[in-house]
């Protein structure tokens, strides 16, 4: 045998077309609802974004500006409290070379700092 019956699969096709007919004519049968109208805007409620960076040498850099580790608190604090409308989103990049204790002291940090803003 050579040739290929393709009637089986008319056959399947005809009954999936048919299938997709029926269901297609369902979804048109709904409860026509009168919906209110409203005429307000979408708010915008995207957090502040700070963006904190750490080399691979333990540099950190707040914003694109080097901050050294003792004053890392009080800039996050400085920029927290410029966020007007709730808490910041803090960005965190990481040089691939940069040692996981210097990040991990930085997020204890920042940590630290949303406590103690969330507690006052």
């Amino acid at each position: 045998m050579t040739e290929i019956n393709t009637t089986p699969l008319v056959d399947v096709m005809l009954v999936l077309l048919v299938i997709f007919i029926i269901t297609a004519l369902l979804f048109h049968q709904a409860v026509p609802v009168d919906l209110p109208r409203v005429e307000a805007s979408r708010l915008d409620d995207r957090p502040k974004v700070i963006a904190l960076a750490i080399d691979a040498s333990g540099k950190i850099f707040v914003e694109g500006l080097a901050v050294s580790r003792k004053a890392l608190a009080a800039r996050l604090a400085e920029l927290a409290l410029a966020a007007a409308g709730g808490q910041p989103e803090l960005h965190l990049r990481a040089d691939r070379g940069t040692r996981y204790e210097r990040v991990t002291d930085v997020l204890a940090d920042a940590h630290a700092l949303a406590w103690r803003e969330a507690l006052s």
